[in-house]
């Protein structure tokens, strides 16, 4: 599959995911499918991605070249990759829906 289907799919997953924590009535089973259906498998396809990417199963989509995490021309080259781009994107994704979750369920425990 190419990078820019899965740049495609992983938005529109957060999209939907953003759009049942907003608009739905957040109830204890919405709630926990906007954790387990929408920040878990964000969370999965990162894994699976990073995972192809660092056992060399899939190219990066850029400048040839190791992945190096331990220096900032490493991780910008990554970065400066398809792969790199959608993979750090998936991540930003999970982690940002994480954090709207937890604010959702503060603020309904504040009455807010």
């Amino acid at each position: 599959m190419a990078w820019e289907t899965l740049f495609t799919l992983t938005n529109l997953w957060a999209l939907l995911s953003w759009a049942l924590l907003v608009f739905a009535p957040r109830t204890p089973a919405v709630m926990s499918a906007v954790l387990f259906l929408g920040v878990a498998l964000l969370c999965l396809a990162y894994a699976i991605m990073l995972g192809l990417l660092m056992s060399g199963s899939v190219d990066a989509g850029g400048p040839s070249g190791g992945m190096d995490f331990t220096t900032l021309a490493g991780v910008m080259a990554l970065f400066d990759s398809k792969g790199g781009a959608v993979i750090g994107w998936t991540h930003y994704l999970a982690f940002d829906l994480f954090i709207g979750l937890w604010i959702a369920r503060d603020a309904d425990a504040k009455g807010i």
